[in-house]
């Protein structure tokens, strides 16, 4: 984002259906500089604007404008509170008006089984006034707002179709008419409304509790140390670099790293991973985990927003709030949904009055497809599902960027795989030290680290470890040079060494031993050679281990359907002893980092979408080449920002999990756009056919949106495959 640009997010109120949400979002894109999301499902806009010409305010009354109300995000507990108040005010709003209904009801239930014991009409006008016009004062203010700005809602079905029930059975009653009076079925339809509101709220509140728990993981408080004392502080006044204490069966209150002990922690809630890590010193832990046995000793390294749990909140928040390309569909309709059912209501109360119906019979047809009309189930069918799969995504270490990742995750045919890091443990470890007839182990060794002492290559560390290990001393180097995905060259005692694959040697005019170079890349195992003066002075063989997991990865993505293709800078030799290990037929060796994005853009073609799994730096490109990215937790903070789905879990079957999700999520948003369709097709032409009683049709328009919700909520069972 510019730096010029800012964001918000506004928590949005009295948005009742699609049309609501379609609405506000194009009046606040018609700011200049102005990009906004609105979601139905979060009742949130998140909004990215120009400070210079537009500000929070001017969003706000923007959003007052259009006929809602809206202020700034509050934390979780202050949003939470809010909304169980509001829920509690809606509750009892829709008891009383229940109480009121429930005679007028129970009179119209036992006219159909053929008893009648009918009110009198003063008691009926009595009973329904307050329900018209206290209960239902929210679809008369909303309908008004939406008019006032230029378009049409839910709110102005209902407050047209329950306004025309009610004000026809006034006539009646005043002029003292020899017709039937509909009282009852203005009264039940609002309370129908009103009901499945409290419904739809509860099981939105379902949906987000994925977010709330995570929220609630980390500890209020920490035992801190200050001045040699122990002292129990609030989690929110700690500090880097202050020293805590996790006792065994507690939470870590911040990220940290361990000083002193050792003990077992669950880290299940950041990253999926079912068994617990061992932690020892210098080891790193995260807030929210939980220590099991052991007593730690940590310094704390970042604490408040700048957590792994925050982000992954944030994330989550990020996610739930976005837009899935899929919704633009429903966005559109909606946008003309309301007119058109005007239009088909008038159309249908001038039917029947043509064709010798009475005024009743017409009016109330007219209002039946009005009622059963109502958008509401077709805004939530899209958003109500991406928060709950993001969350529950969430739960087992997959955190998704943004709702088109999600979307776009199930198209894969392609997937990409870096070696190193990814099909690999991405910790290679020396094996071999084969010195040259002018050179000795040791020599060789000391040579190597010296100058991989310059460079962070996975190469390179596991050089220096095990120098380390064989106490092997490095020298000081001058001139040092990195090629990158090549070699390094540095002056060692004023002679100048190179170390590097043997093809960067053979560059320089030094040719390896080919036999030697052979016999262990038919290993699997990568060769670095070394040269000193013009001489070569050895080769050294590393090895980097299959993850345990790739195997059964690789078969159950070639079972989804999916093209499994390896991306190594190793020589073929070596990158197909890896590929055959882990079952995958199709590799590219001696990829520089520089050409893995033109690789991943060679892979696709209309229709196929391309997916890529790395944790490097210099993944970092290919990664933004592809449709769909992911990322391993372990790898570098710019692999991570440049991908689309992050990995809490350096596992390959995380992948195959976010995929499968991806086609779960996507099933369930298809069953409710279907349903949502469906619903709208079969009743409208029902309701105009005069086979649809308000009541029925209010009924009916009140449960489509709640069984949308409880269809999304079905992918809380979701779980990742044994």
């Amino acid at each position: 984002m510019p730096e010029s640009r800012q964001h918000a997010e506004l928590q949005v109120t009295g948005m009742h259906c699609a049309s609501c949400s379609a609405r506000l979002e194009k009046a606040l894109n018609q700011m200049p500089e102005v990009k906004a999301v609105v979601n139905i499902a979060t009742e949130k806009a998140s909004i990215t604007f120009d400070p210079r010409s537009a500000s929070l305010d001017s969003l706000i009354a923007t959003v007052r404008h259009t006929g809602y109300d809206a202020h700034p995000v509050r934390d979780f507990a202050a949003e939470k509170r809010e909304r169980e108040l509001t829920y509690l005010r809606e509750r009892n709003q829709f008891l009383v008006a229940l109480l009121l209904t429930a005679p007028l009801l129970l009179e119209m239930l036992l006219m159909f089984v053929g008893r009648h014991a009918i009110l009198p009409l003063w008691l009926q006008w009595l009973l329904a006034t307050p329900v018209q016009f206290w209960a239902g004062w929210r679809f008369y203010h909303g309908a008004w707002s939406s008019l006032r700005s230029g378009g049409a809602n839910m709110d102005v079905l209902v407050a047209l179709g329950t306004s025309a029930a009610y004000f026809m059975s006034c006539a009646v009653v005043a002029l003292h008419l020899d017709q039937p009076v509909y009282f009852e079925a203005s009264a039940t339809l609002i309370t129908l409304v009103l009901l499945g509101k409290l419904l739809e709220a509860r099981a939105k509140g379902k949906a987000s509790a994925a977010l709330e728990a995570l929220m609630h993981l980390q500890p209020k408080q920490a035992h801190v140390e200050r001045d040699g004392q122990l002292i129990d502080l609030a989690v929110e006044q700690m500090q880097p670099e202050d020293i805590f204490v996790v006792r065994p069966g507690e939470s870590v209150p911040v990220d940290g790293v361990v000083l002193e002990g050792s003990s077992s922690v669950d880290e299940a809630m950041l990253t999926g991973e079912s068994l617990p890590q061992t932690k020892a010193a210098a080891d790193k832990i995260y807030a929210a985990t939980l220590n099991q046995h052991g007593l730690l000793r940590c310094r704390a390294v970042a604490v408040g927003s700048h957590t792994q749990l925050a982000a992954i909140i944030h994330l989550v928040e990020l996610a739930q709030g976005s837009k899935a390309p899929i919704q633009k569909l429903a966005d559109k309709i909606s946008g003309i949904f309301v007119p058109v059912v005007l239009a088909i209501a008038a159309l249908t109360f001038i039917a029947w009055w043509l064709l010798g119906s009475d005024f009743a019979t017409a009016l109330i047809n007219a209002v039946s497809v009005l009622v059963i009309a109502c958008p509401c189930a077709l805004g939530l069918a899209t958003p109500t599902a991406v928060v709950v799969a993001t969350g529950r995504a969430a739960h087992f270490g997959i955190l998704v960027k943004d709702a088109a990742a999600l979307e776009r995750a199930h198209q894969i045919k392609v997937l990409v795989l870096d070696k190193t890091g990814t099909l690999t443990e991405g910790k290679p470890a020396v094996t071999d030290l084969l010195p040259a007839a002018a050179s000795n182990a040791d020599q060789l060794l000391m040579i190597a680290a010296s100058l991989a002492q310059g460079s962070s290559h996975p190469l390179s560390r596991a050089l220096l470890e095990h120098a380390q290990a064989q106490q092997v001393a490095s020298i000081a180097t001058t001139a040092f040079s990195e090629l990158s995905g090549n070699g390094l060259s540095a002056n060692i005692d004023g002679q100048h060494c190179l170390l590097g694959s043997p093809a960067f040697l053979l560059t320089h005019g030094i040719a390896p031993d080919e036999a030697q170079v052979q016999a262990l890349q038919q290993q699997g195992k990568s060769v670095i050679a070394v040269a000193r003066a013009g001489t070569r002075l050895g080769s050294i063989g590393l090895a980097d281990t299959l993850r345990r997991s790739s195997i059964d990865a690789v078969l159950r993505l070639k079972a989804l359907g999916i093209r499994v293709v390896m991306l190594s800078g190793d020589n073929i030799a070596t990158a197909q002893a890896i590929a055959r290990q882990a079952g995958i037929e199709e590799f590219r060796a001696e990829v520089l980092p520089q050409d893995k994005a033109s690789h991943v853009q060679s892979f696709k073609s209309p229709g196929e979408l391309v997916g890529m799994v790395g944790d490097g730096i210099n993944d970092a490109p290919a990664l933004a080449a592809a449709d769909v990215s992911f990322a391993m937790k372990s790898g570098s903070d710019i692999a991570i920002e440049a991908a689309d789905i992050t990995l809490m879990r350096n596992d390959l079957l995380s992948v195959v999990d976010a995929i499968e999700l991806s086609r779960a999520a996507l099933k369930k948003i298809r069953q409710n756009l279907f349903f949502a369709f469906g619903y709208n097709v079969l009743g409208i032409p029902l309701a105009a056919a005069g086979m649809l009683n308000p009541v029925i049709a209010g009924a009916a328009m009140a449960m489509s949106s709640v069984s949308v919700v409880s269809n999304a909520l079905l992918l809380k069972r979701w779980a990742p495959r044994d």
